[in-house]
């Protein structure tokens, strides 16, 4: 598995998003995270002892030298991607984060986006509403509209989300919002899952139709991931399950 051992990371290339500098807000030895998904490239959740979490001013000052490192080299980056070892809004000040991404974003290279990957457990949150309502590509992760496959798969620590709750939470943001989802099936601790049968496809379709996002994101498993036995979802699939949601009028982006 793969951890971040920096604050900032890359410039990397993306499948979505282009020439991407990564922000990681969690510890650079451990994965923390409100979900334990069983196909995440960052591993499993680390049993936390004593692991440091950067500072808003550790975060500033690290994204400020690798903007202006980068500019200097004539590498503008096509976006600052807020990712890494776990859940980002976990993050106590990520909404001062934000604010300060956003202020050295139009200061060293305003054509590069602003984007957060999140699981979408903590859009409640008053402070995280609002900085992701204020980031370019608020990418929230609705991996499944089925209690049991949502569960199987995102292994929500805790009570965790419920389909519903995620649905009401999601349509708060109005349209502003991209929804990413991984498809895949395969087995984990003896349970078999697909979430590309039509009963899951017909619900989180349906519950696309609720949330109406602004685009939807859809891939398949690109690297090791820490549950055996997982099955990547082919291209011809992925295209097939566009061109579903394209009929009911959304923008749908493919990474194979």
């Amino acid at each position: 598995m793969i951890l971040f051992d920096q604050i900032i990371f890359g410039p990397i290339r993306s499948r979505r998003l282009g020439l991407s500098l990564g922000v990681n807000l969690l510890p650079t030895d451990a994965k923390i995270c409100s979900f334990d998904c069983i196909y995440c490239e960052c591993g499993f959740n680390t049993t936390i002892h004593d692991a440091t979490i950067p500072t808003r001013e550790q975060v500033r000052e690290a994204l400020d030298g690798k903007l202006i490192q980068m500019i200097a080299a004539n590498e503008i980056p096509d976006v600052i991607t807020f990712a890494g070892n776990g859940e980002p809004t976990l993050h106590a000040q990520f909404e001062e984060i934000i604010y300060d991404t956003l202020e050295l974003r139009d200061r060293h290279c305003p054509t590069a986006k602003v984007s957060v990957l999140s699981n979408s457990t903590r859009i409640h949150k008053p402070s995280v509403f609002r900085a992701l309502n204020r980031v370019d590509n608020n990418i929230l992760k609705f991996d499944a509209a089925t209690e049991h496959t949502l569960h199987l798969i995102d292994r929500p620590t805790g009570k965790g989300p419920s389909v519903s709750w995620l649905i009401e939470h999601l349509q708060q943001f109005n349209g502003n919002l991209i929804i990413q989802t991984m498809f895949l099936r395969g087995a984990f601790e003896g349970v078999y899952f697909d979430n590309t049968t039509d009963e899951e496809l017909s619900a989180w379709i349906n519950a696309l139709q609720l949330i109406r996002p602004k685009k939807v994101m859809i891939y398949s498993i690109d690297r090791e991931t820490p549950a055996q036995g997982l099955e990547k979802v082919s291209l011809d699939e992925l295209n097939i399950i566009a061109e579903k949601l394209r009929a009911h009028g959304f923008e749908v982006s493919v990474a194979g």
